[in-house]
């Protein structure tokens, strides 16, 4: 047994050499696999990090740069470039963007060249329009600058385009005096006289303010709609032809009103004689006839008076003697003309005012004048045996004299033309209407003593006239 130990000791030894090789051997093989994986990965990662660094850096272009072509496209429309395109290539959603994006700034190119066409002829259809109308027409835009004049504004103002259109109206106003004026008078007041066609001409100015409605004005964060002023229109109408027939309506009337007062007078000399028993006495019926006749005369004789009046005050001639008065006094003058009238129609005429009022400056015949037609027009249509009151009243700076009655009333409609020259509220066929003047002399009287004329009325209520005058 023992001479086969270093035998078996030998085998074993070589076993374990040929285990320990293959072990060495699997460890250079698996060594070499490692070294040769990690090569790879290394390779692999590499290559990795190449596509992913590609991509980190080229999408974003890829995508922005599409995005800011658009933007700069339509930044580009904004400001009515309409031959702005897009080129991107290719077959993917950008592409039908840019395509869809042409398409639509043919289509605004299209829309914009047919709309400025429109513009255009609307433009010289309205430059026509304006260039031969009657009336002179200078328009302003927002900065006070000259617009357009047409041919009738060139004429009086003396101007050409070339030295208006574009010009600051305020620079050129300074060389010129009815500029001037035409820029600095306030609508509806008096008619500006020119010197136009050989002769004295008159032309009445409006202006009006042009705005644009619905106007949006960014404020911060938010749209604010508002009308925005696009500059003025001035506008002169030659109302010669209107100014020269009102005056020769004015000294007709004048001329006819003058030569009635002399056969008037005399129809009521002979009515005076008719009366008196000493000629000859008349029948009843001749009596009524009598009377008929001296109201008309009388209801003439007031008109003419009324219509020399109204002419004296359009033709500038009214003259007034204003003086310093007592308030009292222009109520008795106007009660003494009408007290007999009133004892008739047994209507009471009733004084509310104080003694001790303070004087007021006044033409006296003309102020009373006022308040007497005033008290005629109550006593015409007050119910008989009703009241009126006259109330003299004092009211800041002012002296306020009214007559109220109880009558029918006036209509709203009505109170706001009672003062027009030649108006006349319909009446119910009772009472005789007068001719209309009554009322327009009484506010042309009123306002030249720089005092105010008004009406307070409601159908049921009667009616209350005033006037009001400084005090002294």
């Amino acid at each position: 047994m023992n001479r086969y130990y270093p035998r078996i000791r030998l085998q074993l030894t070589n076993i374990d050499e040929l285990n320990m090789d293959a072990i060495v051997k699997k460890n250079d093989n698996a060594q070499r696999a490692t070294e040769k994986a990690t090569l790879y990965l290394g390779i692999t990662a590499s290559i990795t990090f190449l596509i992913l660094f590609s991509f980190i850096v080229n999408f974003p272009g890829f995508i922005a740069n599409p995005l800011r072509e658009l933007l700069k496209g339509i930044g580009e429309i904004s400001r009515k470039n309409y031959k702005q395109r897009l080129e991107v290539k290719g077959s993917d959603e950008f592409s039908e963007l840019a395509l869809a994006f042409n398409k639509m700034a043919v289509e605004l190119k299209n829309w914009d060249n047919s709309n400025i066409a429109l513009l255009k002829s609307e433009k010289q259809r309205i430059e026509t329009i304006i260039e031969h109308m009657q009336d002179a027409i200078i328009g302003l835009n927002e900065k006070q600058e000259v617009l357009f004049l047409n041919k009738v504004a060139k004429q009086l103002l003396d101007l050409n385009s070339v030295q208006a259109i574009g010009k600051s109206a305020a620079e050129l106003s300074q060389k010129n005096e009815l500029l001037r004026r035409v820029l600095a008078e306030n609508p509806g007041d008096e008619p500006l006289k020119i010197y136009a066609n050989e002769k004295e001409s008159y032309f009445l100015l409006e202006n009006r303010e042009i705005t644009i409605p619905n106007f949006e004005e960014p404020n911060e964060d938010t749209v604010i709609s508002t009308g925005k002023s696009a500059g003025k229109v001035y506008i002169l109408k030659n109302i010669t032809k209107f100014k020269e027939l009102d005056e020769a309506k004015t000294n007709f009337i004048a001329t006819v009103s003058h030569e009635l007062k002399t056969p008037l007078s005399s129809i009521k000399m002979s009515l005076k004689l008719l009366n008196d028993e000493r000629v000859g006495t008349m029948n009843e019926e001749q009596t009524q006839l009598v009377t008929h006749i001296k109201e008309d005369s009388e209801r003439l004789l007031k008109i003419t008076s009324e219509l020399l009046d109204l002419a004296q005050v359009e033709t500038g001639n009214l003259q007034l003697n204003v003086v310093q008065t007592n308030p009292q006094q222009i109520v008795g003058l106007a009660l003494d003309v009408v007290n007999f009238q009133a004892q008739q129609l047994e209507i009471q005429l009733e004084l509310i005012s104080k003694n001790n009022l303070p004087n007021i400056h006044a033409d006296v015949q003309k102020t009373a004048w006022v308040l007497v037609n005033f008290l005629s027009n109550a006593l015409r249509y007050s119910p008989s045996k009703s009241k009126i009151i006259i109330q003299v009243i004092e009211q800041g700076q002012f002296i306020e004299f009214s007559v109220k009655d109880f009558g029918k009333g006036i209509e709203e409609k009505h109170q706001k033309r009672l003062f027009d020259r030649y108006y006349q509220v319909p009446t119910d066929g009772q009472n005789k209407s007068g001719s209309g003047l009554g009322l327009a002399i009484s506010k042309d009287f009123i306002e030249a003593e720089n005092g105010k004329i008004w009406v307070e009325s409601a159908i049921g209520s009667g009616s209350r006239f005033c006037f009001s005058l400084p005090k002294a």
